[in-house]
């Protein structure tokens, strides 16, 4: 989390990779696409994601990325925040994100893994921090 924000330091994390060139092939169509956690997050802070990318090659924190953010888009308070986190939290979960989730699964063969029921808990297991 970033100031209680979810999600957005692994949205940071993914622009410096791939700035970097060290961002794994299949993560780049999704960089700011509609309908993704990133297009989300972008949505809900209100800042433009190509704009938010060009800042963050700038270098800084992930703590003076989202002031950044607050200054060029909207500050987010207590309840937005719990909203935020709610929303992103369950994403996944019999939502649009759904049939994502089933995909991503299948591929790595998860398919049968009932408890994997959020795009949440499908990283965790993806990136080795969850069995």
């Amino acid at each position: 989390m970033t100031k209680g924000m979810m999600y957005f330091p692994r949205m940071l994390d993914k622009i410096r990779l791939h700035g970097r060139g060290e961002l794994s092939e299949e993560y780049h169509a999704n960089m700011g696409a509609p309908r993704t956690a990133d297009a989300a997050c972008t949505n809900f802070l209100r800042v433009n994601y190509g704009v938010l990318r060009q800042r963050v090659l700038k270098g800084g924190t992930d703590e003076e990325i989202l002031d950044w953010c607050y200054t060029n888009g909207r500050r987010l308070n207590e309840g937005d925040l719990l909203v935020w986190n709610g929303f992103v939290s369950k994403l996944g979960w019999n939502d649009f994100a759904t049939p994502v989730l089933d995909e991503a699964k299948q591929k790595c063969g998860a398919g049968d893994r009932a408890d994997l029921n959020t795009i949440t808990d499908f990283i965790d297991f993806d990136e080795k921090r969850r069995d």
